[in-house]
């Protein structure tokens, strides 16, 4: 894993290092972790975004929200549960999965995770899950700091760290800023606006994702509005009628 500090009045330090996994560290705490508005109105507009992405890709996607993901049978509470995930393909009846497990058929990991930081972890999205990831075999990994509550100790805050596995299988941030920022494995530029994600297919904003109910309100919306082009038309075809009527009259 590499790692990027950035020191005041100093030149970048660039280190490169292995770790063994410290399994202790990543069990997960039993009962349900409580979630800020501002964290879950996040997460789920990002989650909103993505699942109608998927659903229209053509492809074997599924997204999945806070989903427990384990890899060690013998050890079932070390794992991470995504704040986000898209899983390609999606294991087997996913709708009725509780947890994905990678030790089992058809349970693959995740090709991309969102992490948003939020106020009360702060260094938890900083340090130690990119360790989880790596470890998980996770094509890409965003942590997504709208709020910028990043600890200045770990060089935040930073409104978005991309994380991407190498040829190399090593897992590296390619990114820490202020965006837009390109995600591989979406084909699409991440961008931050009024708090919460925003995905276009370019890299300045135009095309736009949307989640289903923005498409499905601008949908509606273009057909009131050619309705009401439709209306504004023949009211101004019957008045040009009217008026034309009126001057054969006045001319007979």
């Amino acid at each position: 894993m590499r790692a990027t500090i950035q020191l005041v009045s100093a030149p970048t330090i660039e280190l490169c290092y292995q770790l063994g996994a410290p399994l202790e560290e990543w069990v997960i705490p039993e009962g349900t972790v409580p979630e800020s508005i501002p964290h879950s109105s996040c997460t789920l507009h990002i989650w909103s975004l993505l699942a109608f992405w998927a659903k229209n890709a053509g492809r074997e996607l599924f997204v999945a929200r806070n989903l427990a993901v384990r890899w060690l049978e013998s050890r079932p509470a070390i794992g991470i549960d995504p704040d986000v995930c898209v899983l390609e393909p999606p294991p087997p009846e996913v709708e009725a999965l509780s947890s994905l497990c990678l030790w089992k058929p058809g349970h693959v990991p995740p090709v991309l995770a969102f992490e948003v930081v939020s106020q009360s972890h702060p260094y938890k999205d900083y340090v130690g899950i990119q360790e989880r990831y790596a470890t998980i075999g996770t094509r890409e990994l965003v942590v997504f700091d709208p709020l910028l509550h990043g600890p200045k100790s770990l060089g935040g805050p930073v409104l978005f760290q991309l994380w991407q596995r190498t040829a190399e299988d090593r897992f590296e941030r390619v990114y820490a800023g202020t965006g837009p920022v390109f995600c591989e494995t979406l084909d699409a530029w991440l961008a931050e606006e009024g708090g919460r994600l925003r995905i276009s297919s370019s890299r300045f904003g135009q095309h736009r994702w949307l989640t289903e109910s923005e498409y499905e309100r601008a949908e509606k919306e273009h057909e009131q509005a050619e309705k009401e082009r439709e209306r504004s038309a023949r009211i101004e075809l019957e008045r040009r009628l009217t008026e034309l009527e009126g001057a054969r009259r006045e001319g007979s």
